[in-house]
């Protein structure tokens, strides 16, 4: 096994389990402390969806690769914890939206600011074209997660 084989191996497990423990670190605040970091994507999805207006279970559900069922249960959770609601669109009264409450806002806020400041880190340590071979590497990681998760 080659050098760099190891090294990238050796990143890729560390930054991983480092960006979520320090995510749920950055998180973890008197106010927000019920929640996991699976959740908090949940809530970061909720968000997203409500400002496109794609904001229906199924909707919110496939853009997250999960379930329907896997989000119901997320979002019953979420509700009870006062992050998210449930209100019936006003022009089609078949259809229920899941909506933000401002804590779940706060929170995503929150969450927002570390990705922000993580990604601002980055850019600012790296030359043009660093940061252009750094994209074209993260872009082959994502290829190939995309890959296998299919």
């Amino acid at each position: 096994m080659s050098s760099e084989y190891s090294q990238i191996n050796n990143f890729l497990v560390t930054v991983f389990n480092e960006v979520l423990r320090t995510e749920e670190i950055s998180l973890k605040t008197k106010e927000f402390h019920n929640l996991s970091m699976r959740e908090m994507h949940v809530i970061e999805a909720v968000c997203d969806a409500a400002e496109s207006g794609k904001n229906t279970a199924s909707e919110i559900a496939f853009s997250q690769k999960i379930t329907a069922g896997t989000l119901t249960t997320a979002i019953q959770t979420l509700e009870k914890k006062g992050y998210v609601l449930r209100s019936q669109d006003q022009r089609d009264k078949r259809v229920v939206r899941i909506l933000p409450t401002e804590k779940g806002i706060t929170a995503n806020e929150i969450h927002a600011t570390f990705h922000h400041e993580m990604v601002s880190s980055i850019m600012s340590a790296m030359k043009e074209d660093e940061l252009a071979m750094f994209v074209k590497g993260l872009a082959a990681v994502q290829d190939f997660l995309q890959n296998k998760s299919k």
